[in-house]
């Protein structure tokens, strides 16, 4: 029995004025209801409720207005799920609204909270229909787009599959709306190596775009789990993702190796705030011994932080090694860089990244 995550985007379901297109939901729900079938489960992360609310509202074109947006997701959130909920059960299936935030992700009793959740859901045969709560999201600490979202769903899920789809055939060698000589890249090993073919949003609607999918592809893989983008409009799309059948898309090979959910958070989606220099000898000890940074180790600090906050971590040759959260200020660590733990004041945190906040990144 396989578990997949399915990523769908405004513009694979909704229409340039943010009308849901019912034979595209239909088109999804029937699919999934077909995987059910063969004894698979699916999770859906949708995007969608801010176009949804977009022609309730009135409002056309789209504002800009952070505020106002949240006010048309709240409108639009629940018109989306309605359309879902007649999709699905149009064909025999039960879906379930879960709504989730960064947070969920970040506090371990959330985030085995919200496991259980979906597990809970999937074991009653529903289908759980996931988005970002939209209406209430801090500005600053947020998804930023569904296709990560979806991403950590798959991590947390322990997914075998995360089908991003979208209004393009998977990712090419270039534009295909301007270069005939353009073709589909089947597979990728290292995302890296390929951002450069990732352009910006391919609609107005949507606020992704390839390179957020080839995002949401590194960390799935960061996840072991295997991706698939491609296009919603395709045939038994979601048939043949799971069963790697050739040409369905761009297919990003999975790491061997899976990182936590909070890891990924903080090696992919917090952006760090300053940067701490450590010597020669705690770089090889953090890379080589999955130890926690002391101050003993660092000799420089750049920035200006505060406890909690995302820090870049780099060897005196400049490059960056590792990423994580710090639990000094910078004030107070340039003070304390290089001291050993028994020279620092009881009330002093021992360590300045602990290993449970540190990723070392590739």
């Amino acid at each position: 029995m396989a578990t997949v995550v399915v990523k769908v985007g405004t513009s694979s379901i909704t229409d340039e004025r943010g009308h849901v297109v019912e034979a595209a939901m239909a088109k999804l729900c029937s699919e999934v209801a077909e995987l059910r079938k063969g004894g698979d489960r699916a999770v859906v992360v949708t995007s969608g409720a801010i176009a949804a609310g977009l022609p309730v509202l009135g409002l056309y074109p789209r504002p800009t207005d952070l505020a106002v947006l949240q006010a048309v997701a709240a409108v639009g959130q629940s018109r989306l799920m309605g359309h879902y909920e007649r999709a699905l059960e149009a064909v025999g299936i039960i879906g379930g609204q879960v709504l989730l935030a960064p947070l969920d992700f970040m506090h371990r009793a959330q985030y085995l909270h919200a496991r259980e959740t979906l597990r809970i859901l999937l074991d009653l045969g529903v289908v759980p229909v996931i988005n970002e709560n939209d209406a209430v999201a801090d500005d600053e600490i947020r998804f930023g787009d569904n296709d990560r979202l979806a991403a950590l769903v798959a991590n947390l899920l322990q997914a075998d599959l995360l089908l991003l789809l979208t209004d393009a055939a998977g990712l090419f060698t270039a534009d295909p709306r301007v270069d005939e000589q353009a073709s589909l890249v089947e597979e990728v090993r290292e995302v890296d190596q390929v951002l450069a073919l990732a352009g910006g949003a391919g609609t107005s609607r949507g606020s992704g775009g390839m390179a957020s999918k080839l995002a949401a592809a590194k960390i799935a893989a960061w996840s072991g789990v295997r991706v698939v983008i491609a296009s919603a409009e395709r045939a038994d799309v979601l048939r043949d993702a799971l069963a790697g059948a050739p040409g369905v898309g761009t297919v990003v090979k999975p790491r061997p190796a899976r990182l936590s959910a909070r890891k990924l958070w903080i090696a992919f989606a917090l952006a760090p705030v300053g940067t701490v220099v450590v010597d020669a000898g705690a770089k090889e000890a953090l890379m080589g011994k999955g130890v926690s940074l002391l101050p003993a180790g660092v000799r420089e600090v750049r920035g200006e932080f505060a406890p909690g906050d995302a820090v870049a971590v780099t060897g005196p040759d400049g490059e960056i090694f590792a990423k994580g959260l710090v639990r000094h200020t910078s004030k107070a660590l340039s003070e304390w860089a290089g001291r050993r733990t028994s020279e620092l004041p009881p009330e002093v945190p021992k360590e300045v990244v602990h290993r449970d906040d540190l990723v070392i990144l590739p």
